[in-house]
């Protein structure tokens, strides 16, 4: 059975340019990543360097950024109270009396 993201990898295509090629196609290359139906990977002697993708794909991967962060967040809130727990807390009051503030 397909996932979702396997159905939407199947209906975007890819294409390759190089920068030559980009610079004369950007028309085009933004027209089709527009549609949504269009990445193109622009790459710099053999190597990629950028890509023009649909906005779709630009907020999946922004939301998938957020996602990500909160998560890693989450797990580092869980490990310090997880440590507090064993090691114990000071009074705010008396951190700031250490501190000199």
């Amino acid at each position: 059975m397909l996932n979702l993201y396997d159905s939407y990898e199947r209906s975007v295509t890819m294409t390759r340019l190089n920068v030559s090629q980009a610079r004369e196609e950007f028309p085009e290359v933004v027209n089709c990543a527009a549609d949504g139906k269009k990445r193109t990977i622009v790459s710099r002697r053999g190597k990629d360097v950028a890509a023009v993708i649909p906005m779709e794909d630009l907020r999946l991967l922004e939301r998938l950024t957020r996602e990500e962060m909160d998560r890693m967040d989450i797990e580092a809130a869980r490990a310090a109270l997880a440590e507090a727990k064993v090691k114990g807390t000071i009074p705010l009051r008396e951190a700031k009396k250490t501190l000199g503030l």
